[in-house]
């Protein structure tokens, strides 16, 4: 059984048969993402900074409503009687004080790339970039519990772990271009996200297992809605790589 420990995290199980095949069946989506061109430029330093700052603005939206999204998914938690309702609640509350300062850490990234705060606050992204955040909206708006977990925080925090490690390791690329400032400060996303987050798609597994076994039908609908999320996210991503050809 999957519990959560005292403290913060939940225990990584085995797979069952059918948990292992949703897991694989997803990595190539994950991986369009994660492996994506503008991610591989960002972490060589060969993607030009106008379409990295292209990136941080109209991304600014999905991680600022970040938090609102998985506070939709909390108040579905209340069928306490129903395995991995209790667990899935308790597990939402705790990362979204995570979440509380990823905002900020963000906004600092943005600033010291040369993205001002004021276009932070305008901006409304392209509608192939902005069809990721209406997705995760009507998700966790409209759908089940284990769909709203995997689409958010299994789906995105899972390829979003991923590319921000290898950007993360090459972000020094961009230290010689005089108007980009590298530090302490503007790296606290990246570094995050990184290193202290890897864990939340593994746990958001745990909870899809107990929320869905024996549930086929759920267990159809929540993948759908984990796939369906990384193909938003890349299509966002295809869309915002158009700027490193013009």
């Amino acid at each position: 059984m999957t519990v959560l420990k005292k403290g913060s995290v939940l225990e990584i199980t085995p797979h069952s048969e059918w948990a292992q095949k949703f897991w694989d069946d997803l990595i190539p989506a994950k991986e369009r993402v994660s492996q994506h061109p503008l991610f591989i430029g960002m972490a060589t330093g060969k993607l030009n900074i106008r379409c990295f700052r292209g990136a941080l603005l109209n991304f600014y939206p999905l991680v600022a409503q970040f938090p609102s999204y998985m506070a939709l998914a909390l108040a579905k938690a209340t069928q306490f009687n129903e395995a991995g309702v209790v667990e899935s609640r308790d597990w939402l509350i705790q990362n979204l004080k995570v979440e509380e300062r990823h905002l900020s850490w963000y906004r600092d990234w943005a600033y010291g790339f040369g993205v001002t705060l004021e276009e932070l606050d305008q901006i409304t992204p392209p509608p192939a970039m902005n069809a990721v955040n209406h997705f995760l909206w009507s998700i966790n708006y409209r759908g089940s519990l284990p769909e709203s977990l995997a689409a958010t925080n299994l789906a995105i925090e899972w390829a979003t772990g991923d590319w921000s490690l290898s950007v993360y390791k090459g972000i020094q690329n961009y230290q010689s271009q005089s108007d980009i400032q590298i530090d302490k400060r503007s790296l606290a996303w990246l570094r995050a996200h990184a290193h202290y987050d890897d864990i939340h798609p593994y746990e958001a597994m745990e909870l899809i297992k107990l929320l869905c076994e024996g549930k086929p039908d759920l267990q159809a609908k929540a993948f759908q809605a984990a796939q369906e999320g990384l193909e938003y996210y890349a299509l966002a991503l295809d869309e915002c790589y158009k700027l490193q050809h013009q």
